[in-house]
């Protein structure tokens, strides 16, 4: 039996696989079973009002999820399926309310991995996945990762390598009169609107998320993590890592130096981004002081994910 056919058989048994995406590791699910989809909020902690994205193989799996595909919705499916954009629709009354925390919305993608298409196919089921970790914790980009924040609780571990983007999906509301950037991912608020035109960007804090990674806490490591301002400089007498693009010239005034791409490419910046969070989190550091990067392309998605891993709670 291969590995894609035993996970297979653990998600038709309503277990829970861990598999890799091009974006992050998912913990899954099959999507129209309540009670498996119930063990994912268990084993991540996960509140139950923040909605889930479910991962499908293909458009024909997509339709039945949901009551129908606006003329946009295709549109962008032909450019970015698969890949990192998630599209919230109307959802099919199928659809459990767990996984849409009883929104009347369903937020889909395809994702652009082999195994992850490969583990959707060979059990027939979408797939309700949300990072593999624990809740508001920094995203898993390898199955390491994985095995470090959830152990046992997993029934089986997909083991596909590091994740190619790094950073979650682009999630895209259609249900308005014009689409809603709810997060920003992936794919790109340019890339978005060279194909749609006007996108509206949701902002704010948000007390009932319409998509995951809206919680204004989120992906923080343990150790403190400072989104430093232009003026500011790290406090004196603390055992300080540096979170920044290209690094620092003054490595003295810092105990550990992460630079997420040297050449200060953003796409590498975003690979790179949550394991780079891992190792400085791994050090006993007393604080990580993060340099914002460009706010353009995949930037976006980086500061996003830097500004909610600054806020988090005592």
């Amino acid at each position: 039996m291969s590995e894609i056919e035993r996970a297979a058989g653990i998600i038709q048994e309503g277990g829970l696989v861990a598999f890799p995406t091009e974006t992050v590791y998912g913990l899954g699910a099959d999507a129209l079973n309540p009670l498996a989809v119930a063990r994912v909020f268990e084993v991540k902690r996960r509140p139950q009002f923040d909605p889930l994205i479910v991962h499908v193989a293909d458009l024909r799996q997509a339709e039945i999820l949901v009551r129908r595909f606006p003329p946009l919705g295709l549109k962008l499916i032909e450019r970015f399926w698969p890949g990192p954009l998630t599209l919230v629709l109307e959802k099919a009354e199928m659809v459990p309310d767990l996984v849409t925390s009883s929104l009347p919305t369903v937020a889909l993608r395809v994702p652009d991995h082999p195994l992850a298409l490969a583990l959707i196919r060979e059990s027939g089921r979408p797939l309700a996945a949300p990072s593999a970790n624990l809740f508001g914790q920094v995203s898993p980009t390898t199955a390491e990762h994985v095995r470090a924040s959830l152990g046992d609780q997993v029934d089986f571990v997909l083991d596909g390598g590091p994740c190619r983007v790094g950073v979650e999906s682009t999630v895209l509301s259609l249900t308005g009169k014009e689409p809603t950037l709810l997060r920003p991912g992936g794919v790109s608020l340019e890339e978005l609107q060279a194909i749609v035109g006007k996108v509206t960007v949701a902002s704010g804090p948000v007390a009932a998320p319409q998509a995951p990674g809206q919680l204004e806490s989120h992906y923080a490591p343990k150790t403190p993590l400072v989104l430093a301002g232009p003026q500011q400089v790290p406090p004196a007498g603390q055992r300080t890592g540096l979170l920044s693009l290209k690094g620092s010239e003054n490595t003295s005034s810092f105990a550990a130096v992460e630079a997420l791409s040297s050449k200060g490419d953003l796409k590498e910046a975003a690979a790179n981004l949550f394991a780079a969070m891992r190792r400085l989190d791994a050090l006993g550091l007393d604080l990580i002081w993060a340099l914002p990067v460009p706010e353009e392309g995949l930037g976006r998605a980086i500061n996003d994910r830097l500004r909610r891993a600054s806020r988090k709670g005592p």
